[in-house]
């Protein structure tokens, strides 16, 4: 170790309670002129405990910071079910134009022609690639958009006079689903998967009863298969007087290849970071909207198009729209409808359709690549956009799928997503994406062979000490989970540590 704990251009960072002090401060401020506080018991009773920087320490600081982050732009990012893909900085550009930039929500809609036909033509192409009869932008993130379709689902069942209480979520779903299902009062039933990773018609048929409000299938599933009953689910949902949610999260594998409306589907959030390579979040509100089919267009929520008439306000509401009310303030994120539109303009049709080609590619590809040395929890099906594998080939070498993923870092990858879905023990899910060239996928597939290799041989040391060359060592997770430390105490200084 060097004095500093810094090593050449791989500068050790600390705390920015570290690198200040509360006593200064970076800029020169006169004293205020002496006035009445109005705060009242809202006033400030203890310091703030804010250590004054100067600018260039400040810039450091977070830009030393940034240099210790993984990201997109540095290496492959393959977690699954996330969809880390590119972010083209055309779409970056596009996004900073001044007149979708700078606009203000409380505008008046005849100050902003051009933000509108933007949002009119992303609302009209989201339709027709999903087959939907109405789409609500609003929505700030694709769990807020399933919270969108579940609210509609549920109007749609008040307008009928009935109040079913049963929502059904395949253990194969994501996560969120059983979470917006209880937000919204329902009880939340699970279906099983089966042996291949898919949800079997019967087995839904099984749980429906006229308490049944909805199924939540999301489809490509979060094992990367294609669900082949989707179809027939559907049917049975209809007739049972009950509606399908499709969780869209995994749209990206099948844009161009299949059309949710036409399988059955009667609402779905998309994400957009994950379609339509908007950034992942948005470094704030990201994007998810919802789509509708003609059973529930009438209950979109407000802001919604009518043809060309922006609709804003339920009173303003004609014929059968009967919307559920308002989910944000505003119109949704600007920023990222443009840099959505950007991406599908700039593919056409044609492109969207190969980028989800791709990705299938990509992902086979590495099944294909690994399967002689990890286990790939469902080898009989063709996996979609990502691909499973599960802790089976590590049994008997002292290495878990944590381990396995921590030594990932040492060799400059990200980990994939651990242990989740739970369907199959350990699991490792894989997603590659259509953005990585064939040359990055051979690196990748390499430093896994590699690991899997060394695992098998008995260097434990490699996985269980990893990552070694990480800006931090890996944590005691037990310990931090029993004995968590939550109050901030001040290093000796460097001065006194020297001494």
């Amino acid at each position: 170790m060097t004095f500093t704990g810094n090593q050449a251009l791989r500068i050790h960072e600390p705390l920015i309670f570290e690198v200040g002090h509360t006593e200064a401060t970076g800029v020169d401020l006169p004293e205020p002129a002496p006035h009445t506080s109005r705060l009242g018991k809202q006033a400030r009773k203890a310091p703030i405990d804010l250590p004054g920087l100067t600018e260039p320490e400040t810039m450091r600081h977070y830009v030393r910071l940034s240099r210790q982050n993984y990201a997109i732009d540095l290496g492959m990012y393959p977690l699954g079910s996330c969809t880390m893909k590119h972010n083209p900085r055309l779409n970056e550009k596009a996004a900073r134009f001044p007149g979708f930039a700078d606009i203000h929500p409380l505008q008046p809609l005849s100050t902003v022609p051009g933000a509108l036909e933007l949002m009119k033509t992303l609302s009209h192409w989201l339709l027709v690639m999903t087959d939907m009869k109405a789409v609500a932008l609003s929505p700030k993130a694709g769990a807020q958009g399933e919270l969108a379709g579940m609210m509609a689902i549920r109007a749609a069942l008040k307008a009928r006079g009935e109040d079913r209480k049963t929502v059904l979520v395949p253990e194969s779903a994501h996560g969120t689903n059983p979470a917006t299902a209880a937000a919204l009062g329902y009880r939340v039933e699970g279906i099983k998967a089966r042996e291949d990773g898919t949800v079997s018609v019967d087995a839904v048929r099984e749980k429906l009863s006229d308490d049944v409000a909805a199924i939540m299938l999301t489809n490509p599933n979060t094992c990367g298969l294609f669900e082949p009953e989707v179809a027939a689910i559907a049917d049975a949902i209809h007739e049972a007087g009950a509606y399908f949610y499709g969780d869209g999260a995994n749209f990206n594998a099948i844009v161009g290849k299949a059309k949710p409306g036409a399988l059955g589907v009667d609402a779905m959030h998309i994400n957009l970071h994950k379609t339509f390579s908007t950034p992942h979040g948005g470094g704030g509100p990201g994007s998810g909207p919802v789509v509708l089919s003609e059973r529930l267009a009438p209950f979109a929520p407000v802001p919604f198009f009518r043809g060309d008439e922006l609709v804003e306000r339920v009173g303003d509401a004609q014929g059968d729209e009967m919307p559920f009310g308002r989910l944000v303030a505003f119109h949704g994120q600007m920023g990222m409808y443009v840099r959505a539109m950007a991406y599908m303009m700039s593919h056409g049709a044609d492109g969207l359709k190969e980028a989800s080609e791709d990705a299938v590619l990509a992902a086979n590809y590495i099944k294909a690549s690994l399967s002689d040395l990890m286990s790939v929890s469902f080898p009989d099906r063709p996996s979609m956009h990502e691909v499973l594998f599960d802790e089976r080939f590590l049994k008997g070498t002292g290495v878990t799928t944590l381990d396995f993923a921590k030594a990932m870092i040492d060799e400059g990858f990200h980990p994939m997503t651990m242990y989740f879905p739970l369907v199959v023990p350990g699991a490792m899910l894989i997603e590659p994406t259509e953005s990585e060239s064939l040359a990055s996928l051979d690196i990748f597939i390499a430093a896994l062979r590699d690991l899997a290799m060394a695992a098998k041989r008995g260097d434990t040391e490699r996985f269980t000490e990893a990552p070694k060359y990480a800006p931090r060592r890996r944590l005691d997770e037990t310990r931090g989970a029993r004995k968590p430390v939550l109050t901030y105490e001040a290093p000796e200084p460097a001065r006194e540590a020297a001494e």
